[in-house]
């Protein structure tokens, strides 16, 4: 029998198809589950799995891969999708693609499967990241495939196949959930009446306003080229940093936003999320790099956001021009060296001071109670040469 390596969750879609595969496609499973720092995989997981019948189980902790070697990246640009997403979903994409190739290769396959419905985002940044990993990769979409079209199918499913699957599983969520170390999201279902709020009860780690602290937080964060390094003057991995960012943003009622988006397909769609250490970060990095970038540096960056940000949300982090605006950036980026102190406090992110060894602050210069070596000659030499070339 032909091996298929499946992208695992353990939850109904995927546990359905597994079944599915196995029995419609004759193909024997080896199930692949990222920990992306999301928390919620299951201490049963493994045997359920087996239970179903998959030949294999592998589950691998991601947390640090992902947070370094593409968040970090990313965040590097300042990245952010039509103004407001901080794109937590889809650069989570390219690494469970690359982890679904490696593995196939690993089991002598070149079949992956992957659960991501048919009007969605995902399945083309699964099938274009894997496709850009392994020219020869073959994808199976059930969703796609299948004539099922409801939770109810799935449900009507699991009792004829004796998948042992909780009752109240046709209904929960109320809404399609993603969740990773930088954020969780919330799609579909209720959400899809733009007129109504989202529930106030989904929201999982954000509190709300309401209900944020009273006391403020004052927190310093360091950077080494680009990358935080230290938070409060303690140094942490990558996704002990988020960690320690992810519980002060929500303590504080930061990062939440609802929004209407347009989809890779052109189709809008209506996304909630919740990015509360990156939210801050994003902030960080802003305030760091008005220190130590020139007026012209950030305005290059600045001019990268959409076509960077647009890369990853429709699968292309491995594209060549991905690959090619990356290693502007980081080159830039690496003058981004120095600490930033924040106050936050009721959904705000509050800059207090900033220092680096790369500052292009000079004090002097910038006083109005000194001429500080910018003389009245200067400036008026400076406008003199832009009505010029306004004339011109």
């Amino acid at each position: 029998m032909k091996k298929v390596i499946l992208a695992y969750s353990g939850g109904l879609d995927t546990s359905v198809i597994l079944k599915w595969l196995q029995e419609e496609k004759n193909l024997e499973v080896v199930t692949y589950t990222a920990d992306l720092g999301q928390g919620d995989i299951s201490d049963d997981l493994e045997e359920k799995a087996k239970n179903l019948g998959a030949d294999k189980v592998v589950v691998e902790d991601l947390s640090e891969e992902f947070i370094s070697e593409y968040v970090f990246p990313m965040f590097r640009c300042n990245t952010i999708f039509e103004g407001e997403y901080l794109l937590g979903t889809a650069i989570a994409r390219p690494l469970i693609a690359k982890k679904l190739v490696e593995i196939g290769k690993q089991e002598g396959t070149n079949i992956i499967c992957h659960g991501a419905t048919g009007k969605g985002n995902d399945q083309i940044r699964f099938e274009i990241g894997a496709h850009a990993l392994n020219s020869n990769i073959e994808v199976i979409a059930p969703w796609r495939e299948w004539d099922m079209t409801s939770r109810t199918d799935l449900m009507s499913y699991c009792k004829k196949n004796q998948i042992p699957m909780a009752a109240s599983k046709a209904e929960e969520p109320p809404f399609s959930m993603d969740e990773n170390l930088l954020h969780i999201s919330y799609e579909g279902g209720v959400l899809e009446d733009l007129k109504n709020p989202p529930p106030e009860d989904m929201w999982l780690n954000v509190k709300s306003l309401e209900d944020a602290s009273e006391k403020p937080d004052e927190v310093t964060i360091e950077f080494y080229e680009g990358n935080p390094i230290s938070l409060n003057s303690k140094k942490l991995s990558p996704a002990n940093l988020f960690r320690g960012l992810n519980d002060l943003g929500s303590k504080h009622g930061i990062g939440r936003i609802d929004i209407v988006e347009s989809r890779v397909t052109g189709m809008k769609s209506r996304g909630c999320y919740e990015t509360p250490g990156g939210t801050i970060l994003l902030k960080a990095r802003r305030a760091m790099e008005s220190l130590c970038l020139s007026g012209s540096e950030i305005k290059e960056k600045d001019n990268l956001v959409p076509d960077y940000a647009a890369l990853i949300y429709e699968g292309l982090w491995w594209s060549n021009k991905r690959l090619e605006l990356q290693k502007n950036i980081d080159e830039i980026s690496k003058k981004v060296t120095g600490q930033v102190s924040l106050k936050l406090y009721k959904g705000n992110v509050i800059s207090l001071g900033k220092e680096s060894t790369n500052s292009l602050y000079d004090e002097n210069k910038a006083s109005f109670e000194e001429q500080g070596g910018f003389s009245n000659e200067d400036m008026k030499n400076h406008i003199e040469r832009n009505i010029l070339d306004f004339d011109a």
